[in-house]
């Protein structure tokens, strides 16, 4: 289910909501984590359908490995047995998610050597898999490095794998994050109007921006390559990069409001990433969930930077590979990781010293470029239509006439889009939240107020504008969903 569509705008969430709060109780325990649980197991099936029994099914298979693991720690045996629960996460995710490519690779091998291809049945993605799954490992293996004890309650247990806000796309939350706030948590006025804020925001990120731009970003890459000149491949690639940030955090902004309303505190998962002038510090910024998961639980594993540079360099490559990897079964998507690897490696090898003596305006334009010709290889489904793309950014040939013009694709509202996730992608937006707090505490005047009344406003026609645009537009799903 969406969270921009009616039915869960409009149905789903108000009767969850109404439903949560009639014990008229701030504290909330037991009868609102029975309630929660069932509403996100509907949830899922709106979107998961015949997969909800596969993931009913892996929530009981960690919930009691979980128990197994906690009470043979210390034991020869637990080592074994955490192998055990890893692999078989894994192995979940590899035949749903990555079944089809391996029989793709596999036969092209085999076809160069004359043999025939293997015949395997197409294997349909469960929704939200790969998020689930490493919510799952990180709960066992903190179970085992004694950062979390076992829930004993199979309620506590399915409902922090199952919690509707962060299901399908994140934030990957740690199971020692919500362990408290499953036993018991506090909802006040301040949190739930806290809550709100942060979904209109998420709403309108996604209604009013990503799904804008996302219009001409699929019509200029759904293009043939021959088609593709330098105007529509950099007016494309200009979307997308704006698409995909506004799209996902949207919908982090979105999860972290829901959970407030419940009493839930989600860590923050996106902090301006095209603010940041490294791919160093992209990564500190960009989906902060996901590379804080890949640095505890295989990076440091791996080795981390306690070796020599070469190891360092090889543990970095070997996780963007697998970042890269996670995100999507293709070559494209690998390519796009270990692009972001070499980077990481170079910039430790010496460049990033050197970007520190630029201008702090090249330092950002150097991490924007790389950064989006990055998006190349992550939007485009093979290596062939990058390498067109790229050729046609860098001007290369002369392209065919296309039914798309620049003079019809760039309409006025994409150029106030354009404009309005250039402003939001930078840090404003706080500054503006800073200077407030500064101003409420050096000045009895009515001001504050005045400018409290003018952010309400301001948040009331966002709400209304969106609602506009659910009702006016067809949908089209968060690009992280697919993952």
């Amino acid at each position: 289910m969406l969270f921009t569509e009616p039915t869960f705008l409009f149905l789903f969430l108000p009767v969850l909501l109404g439903l949560y709060f009639a014990p008229r109780s701030q504290e909330h325990g037991a009868y609102a984590n029975a309630l929660l649980l069932v509403a996100s197991v509907l949830f899922y099936v709106k979107g998961g359908g015949t997969f909800t029994g596969l993931m009913l099914g892996s929530i009981t298979f960690n919930y009691w490995m979980a128990i197994a693991v906690d009470r043979l720690r210390g034991t020869a045996a637990c080592r074994p047995l955490l192998a055990f629960a890893v692999g078989a996460n894994l192995l979940v995710i590899a035949v749903f998610k990555y079944a089809n490519f391996f029989a793709e690779n596999l036969n092209a091998a085999l076809a160069a050597l004359g043999l025939a291809p293997l015949v395997l049945p197409h294997v349909l993605l469960p929704i939200g898999i790969s998020f689930y799954t490493f919510h799952a490992i990180s709960y066992v293996v903190d179970v085992y490095r004694r950062d979390a004890v076992a829930q004993k309650s199979p309620v506590h247990a399915a409902l922090y794998l199952l919690l509707f806000p962060q299901l399908i796309a994140g934030p990957i939350i740690r199971y020692r994050e919500l362990a408290d706030q499953l036993a018991r948590r506090t909802v006040t006025l301040d949190d739930f109007a806290y809550g709100v804020r942060r979904f209109v925001l998420g709403l309108a990120k996604k209604l009013l921006i990503a799904n804008t731009v996302a219009g001409v970003a699929d019509r200029i890459f759904g293009l043939p390559a021959s088609q593709w000149s330098a105007g529509h491949a950099w007016l494309g690639l200009a979307c997308y990069t704006l698409q995909i940030y506004f799209d996902f955090s949207g919908y982090s902004d979105m999860a972290i409001g829901l959970g407030r309303m419940f009493g839930f505190r989600f860590p923050e998962n996106f902090r301006h990433p095209y603010a940041a002038d490294s791919v160093q510090e992209f990564w500190r910024r960009w989906h902060i969930s996901l590379s804080s998961w890949f640095r505890d639980y295989l990076y440091v594993p791996l080795g981390g930077n306690r070796g020599s540079r070469a190891r360092t360099y090889f543990n970095l490559v070997v996780v963007f590979f697998l970042c890269g990897l996670w995100h999507g079964a293709s070559w494209s998507f690998v390519v796009w990781g270990l692009y972001h690897g070499a980077f990481l490696v170079l910039e430790r090898a010496g460049l990033a010293p050197r970007l520190q003596r630029l201008p702090t305006p090249l330092r950002h334009v150097y991490l924007l470029l790389v950064v989006m010709v990055g998006w190349v290889f992550f939007r485009l489904e093979t290596l062939t239509q990058a390498v067109a793309f790229l050729r046609a950014m860098a001007g290369g040939g002369e392209a065919l006439a296309t039914p798309w013009g620049l003079d019809y694709l760039f309409t006025s509202e994409l150029a106030l889009a354009l404009v309005a996730g250039a402003v939001g992608s930078w840090p404003l937006v706080p500054a503006l939240g800073e200077w407030r707090r500064r101003l409420g505490e050096r000045t009895n005047s009515t001001l504050p107020r005045a400018v409290d009344a003018l952010g309400t406003a301001a948040l009331m026609a966002l709400l209304l504008a969106s609602v506009l645009q659910v009702a006016a537009r067809s949908y089209n799903p968060f690009i992280y969903f697919r993952f």
